[in-house]
């Protein structure tokens, strides 16, 4: 991009969600607009031409090819929207000129008056500044007459804007005083059910009232549990074709009960099942096989494929009893724990132990002055260096690498004459951040650091991902990550450290059938893949035929069958399942393609389904879990335990159902954060008093525009790629011998 180009932070007040998507610069006089993209500069058309690129509608622009399609969608709804909100002006334009003046505000009454005609107005001259100055009205109006409806027609939008501002603020007003009263956390509305409500409650005419206290209690209860009954059901007639996981997660309440949760989890999603306090019994191995073997059983022991537990060592020794009760389910440490394990054996390294503290004594002082805060959101417009990660682990690395993306605005921002003229800059403190944004060896490190782990955190959010199972990705991931150790560090001896902290943590896993089965039947894998590593994963695959299907006559079919797949015959190995390889989920592709081996089909949708973590699921509040298992009357436990159950799967659901990152940013300083980042954004020593550096009411709130500073991230699954033919990697492949030429093969 030119030089003379100077970036201009989005502020808030622009609303369209465009701006989300795009930079602007000015160059001159004139701003220019940037996609995040493809990197595409418009010099004119504003933000509408923004958005027929990014929908790939036919226009006045281009169409972006690199951007996502959840994004593409959301543009393109965007653009239908605001066609019928034209096409509802131009109706209103003509009433208008027909109909002559409009009234002004003195003669309007406040409240009433107004905000019945608030919504019409609006949409008709919500845009009208953009307009031709023809559009909208009658042909035969023209000259003065024509230009002075239009300025009638601008003033009334002001009047209206005012009155959806003034109206807007008291029902913001209204609701804020609700969650104070009330003491509900403000993260409440982000909730998926907030705004419907609101849309409800606008919908219908004045005098609605709430429900009470004893409504919501009773019938309006009972009816939410059924729902969410009924939706159980339905998911549960797919268990037989997909199999599912049981889900088996323990947590400790505020007054330190042992509560241990069981779900279910499939293609429709995770369900919450029930709780257990478990306070008096959690270190009984017995009874803990006890509550494992009881749900299998309820769920349907052909149903499940699998048991997800913690890492511990009753979990295990629990699991594998309930395995060899139920030879078809397999036990499966969480994934995600093992990933995290080895991020945080990585921490405890001297030197990225030494880098890490080092970013967080920068972060420390910028998060608790409130000029210093301000100064920095100015100069990466509104974006954090923190970033939130599932794991306080992950949340280390994740913003280690933010801080590389924003790097020259924090040089930037130390060099300014705002810093320069801060009494905090002239501090210790300041000064040692000073050094430490302008020390290139800091930088060379956190590079380093970030390379090392990045494909850790990517499997980490595989495993965890709602887009897609991932138990075919798992190996996959594995891999990658240890090849791009290799590739880093090159010397055996050097990248052997980290190797052997992610093979210490994966032992667990290492040769876990299933993982190999979901590598080995993932076709984007396999036909990339030379034919030693089929050979050394092809025995585990048989583990999972001669577990996961009792019937010796069905096993004889399926391993026959495998020599279609393996030789891509009959529909394998048509161009268009080839073609597909890359561009359907693995279950997908089975289910398209697999028709000529029903039974390997058969088996592999099942294996492909799974998930593999813990980690991506929500869980019960655990607020009213601990009013639960304290009650001891037993019609209002009961009810508690009803509320439990549906408040866990109403969650879930939304959890499942909502693919994509949320939309808008996270404030590092917001106390529900804390647990993951609060050595990022905490003083060592308690708050015991409040300098005047620590006015809150003075701090510039965060930008949900996180991805203007951020490079263009790749699909974490399509990242993966294919080919799979370092045998260091696979450790197993131990035949190794030596050919003629003193090479190594197999």
């Amino acid at each position: 991009m030119a030089s003379n180009l100077e970036p201009i932070p989005v502020t808030s007040q622009k609303h369209d969600p465009a701006w989300k998507h795009c930079q602007m610069y000015k160059n001159g006089d004139r701003v220019q607009l940037k996609c995040v993209y493809c990197g595409k500069v418009f010099k004119g058309g504003g933000i509408h031409r923004i958005k027929e690129h990014l929908a790939g509608q036919k226009g006045n622009a281009s169409t972006c090819m690199r951007v996502q399609p959840e994004v593409r969608i959301l543009m393109q709804e965007s653009l239908n929207g605001a066609a019928l909100k034209r096409r509802k002006k131009q109706k209103l334009d003509t009433q208008i000129v027909l109909t002559g003046n409009i009234e002004p505000l003195s003669e309007l009454s406040p409240g009433v008056e107004l905000l019945p005609v608030v919504d019409s107005l609006e949409q008709s001259f919500g845009a009208f500044g953009c307009q031709d100055e023809g559009e909208g009205t009658s042909n035969q109006v023209t000259g003065r007459k024509k230009k002075g409806r239009i300025r009638k027609a601008i003033t009334s939008k002001e009047v209206v804007n005012g009155g959806i501002t003034r109206a807007n603020d008291q029902v913001h007003m209204v609701i804020a005083r609700f969650l104070l009263d009330a003491g509900i956390p403000f993260e409440a509305v982000k909730s998926p059910y907030f705004q419907p409500m609101i849309d409800a409650i606008a919908s219908q005419e004045s005098g609605i009232m709430g429900p009470t206290y004893h409504e919501l209690r009773s019938w309006i209860l009972k009816n939410s549990i059924q729902e969410v009954r009924n939706e159980i059901s339905r998911c549960s007639h797919t268990w037989t074709r997909t199999g599912c996981s049981v889900l088996v997660e323990e947590s400790t309440t505020e007054r330190g009960k042992s509560v241990i949760n069981f779900s279910v989890h499939c293609l429709e999603g995770t369900m919450f099942l029930r709780s257990v306090d478990t306070s008096e019994m959690v270190h009984s191995t017995e009874t803990l096989y006890g509550l494992l073997r009881d749900v299998v059983e309820e769920v349907g022991v052909r149903n499940v494929l699998q048991i997800i537990t913690s890492n511990e060592e009753r979990y295990i020794e629990a699991g594998q009893r309930v395995s060899d009760t139920y030879p078809t389910v397999f036990l499966a440490p969480c994934a995600s724990q093992c990933i995290d394990v080895m991020l945080n054996d990585i921490t405890s390294l001297g030197w990225v132990n030494e880098t890490l503290g080092q970013a967080k004594t920068i972060s420390r002082f910028i998060y608790n002055n409130n000029n210093i805060l301000n100064l920095m959101r100015q100069h990466t417009f509104g974006v954090d260096m923190v970033d939130l990660g599932a794991t306080r682990s992950s949340t280390d690395f994740l913003t280690l690498n933010k801080m590389l993306n924003i790097r020259q605005h924090l040089q930037s921002m130390v060099t300014s004459v705002e810093w320069m003229e801060s009494p905090h800059s002239k501090k210790p403190e300041g000064f040692s951040v000073l050094d430490l944004i302008g020390s290139e060896s800091f930088w060379s490190s956190c590079t380093l650091i970030t390379r090392l782990t990045g494909p850790l955190l990517r499997l980490l959010r595989i495993v965890g991902s709602k887009k897609r199972p991932a138990m075919g990705y798992v190996y996959a991931g594995l891999y990658r990550a240890k090849e791009a150790i290799k590739k880093e560090l090159a010397h055996k001896n050097d990248y052997l450290v980290y190797w052997n902290i992610i093979d210490h943590r994966w032992a667990p896993l290492q040769r876990h059938p299933l993982h190999a089965a979901g590598f080995y039947l993932n076709p984007r894998y396999f036909y990339a893949t030379v034919e030693d590593v089929h050979l050394y994963l092809r025995s585990l695959v048989y583990d999972c035929i001669e577990r996961l299907v009792p019937d010796p006559n069905i096993q004889d079919r399926i391993v026959k069958e495998t020599s279609s797949y393996q030789n891509a015959a009959g529909d394998f190995g048509r161009k268009m399942a080839v073609r597909a390889r890359d561009t359907l989920f693995p279950g997908e592709w089975w289910s398209t393609y697999g028709g000529g081996c029903p039974n390997l089909s058969r088996l592999a949708i099942r294996i492909l389904s799974q998930t593999c973590s813990l980690m991506s699921h929500a869980k019960p509040k655990l607020s009213h879990l601990e009013q639960m298992h304290e009650t001891s009357n037993s019609i209002e436990h009961q009810r508690l335990k009803d509320i439990v159950f549906l408040q866990s799967n109403l969650h879930l659901r939304e959890h499942h159902g909502n693919k994509s990152r949320e939309d808008g940013s996270v404030d590092p300083i917001s106390y529900e954060n804390l647990p993951f980042i609060k050595d990022w954004v905490s003083e060592r020593e308690p708050c015991l008093y409040e300098p005047a550096s620590s006015d809150w009411m003075v701090v510039d709130p965060p930008s949900s525009n996180a991805v203007l500073l951020s490079p263009q991230v790749e699909d974490d699954f399509e990242a993966l790629g294919a080919g799979f033919g370092d045998y260091e990697i696979f450790d197993g492949v131990k035949d190794m011998v030596k050919d003629e030429n003193g090479d190594d093969t197999l």
